[in-house]
């Protein structure tokens, strides 16, 4: 059994995997298609079974996949390490400084940022991409997303955890009626970000010293915020979401504030991640900085918030 090109094709697996694909991964890694094809089926003669089922819809893992799968992530994630330094250490300035964001939080806190940098370092070209197979690729040089994965390649900074509302839409609230108290949405469609407690999620809502807890099934539970806003807005519910994303439909009136008086946790906390290797990188440390210093005001809610 010829395993010389094993760390390889476990690499090009972990990618498959991450990125849903062999296109995908392709691309990632810079190489054809079926050079990962290629790679993957060297792998499973290799090792003697199958680690990928492949239909014409997706792929999923094999039973000796999954077992093979965390070490070949290891390999891959040590291999994108390795690139990003040996291209910092050839021509650091070379490129433009990689960035990558969860799509929802980079249309609304990222996209404004980006002119402002350019204008306060000019000499610093960026390549920003709101994409969470990006994301997942690990191809970037900052990543802004929340949850950030539990590894020791990857060095993390706290951007801070946007504040929370619930909001409905006029329509969904003449139809169902508005709530008065906590207890009163058991009676509701509550829209709410994914939750481990599931399928019970248990909301918290405090006002000064008073504390209610209500346990809820929600009609949805996702993580991704741009879905949870889209459901709000098309009236199918109260939402449990980021304050800043509620900001223009409760100007506007598209939204109203439900139980305004009272506070819910804040959504899930965003993080600004870069590899180790690029620790000491001014480029990345400078953009980090920039960052913490103009995101984390944004996450602010407002002084006044619109009355419900």
């Amino acid at each position: 059994m010829n395993l010389i090109w094993a760390p390889a094709q476990l690499a090009m697996l972990a990618k498959v995997v991450d990125l849903n694909g062999f296109s995908a991964a392709a691309r990632a890694l810079g190489v054809p298609k079926a050079a990962v094809s290629r790679a993957v089926a060297d792998l499973e003669r290799a090792l003697g079974v199958k680690v990928l089922e492949r239909t014409t819809r997706r792929l999923s893992l094999t039973d000796a996949g999954r077992l093979v799968y965390p070490h070949a992530r290891r390999v891959g994630e040590e291999a994108d390490a390795a690139r990003a330094a040996i291209a910092r250490l050839q021509s650091p300035e070379a490129r433009p400084l990689r960035i990558a964001a969860d799509p929802t939080y980079g249309r609304v806190l990222l996209s404004p940022l980006v002119p402002r940098f350019l204008e306060s370092f000019p000499q610093l070209p960026l390549e920003v991409t709101l994409d969470l197979q990006a994301l997942a690729a690990s191809a970037w040089d900052v990543a802004i997303r929340t949850r950030p994965p539990a590894e020791g390649a990857l060095a993390q900074r706290l951007l801070g955890a946007p504040p929370a509302l619930l909001c409905a839409t006029p329509a969904y609230l003449a139809q169902r009626g508005v709530p008065q108290r906590p207890d009163d949405l058991r009676g509701h469609d509550l829209l709410t970000p994914d939750a481990a407690e599931l399928p019970e999620f248990r909301l918290l809502l405090t006002r000064a010293a008073q504390r209610a807890e209500v346990p809820l099934t929600p009609k949805l539970a996702v993580d991704d915020p741009g879905v949870l806003h889209a459901a709000t807005a098309a009236g199918l519910g109260i939402g449990l979401l980021p304050e800043f994303l509620c900001r223009q439909g409760l100007a506007t009136g598209r939204l109203k504030a439900v139980l305004p008086e009272w506070t819910v946790p804040a959504a899930a906390a965003l993080y600004a991640l870069y590899p180790l290797a690029l620790e000491s990188d001014p480029r990345v440390q400078q953009f980090v900085d920039f960052l913490a210093a103009n995101i984390v005001p944004a996450l602010a809610a407002p002084a006044h918030q619109p009355a419900a």
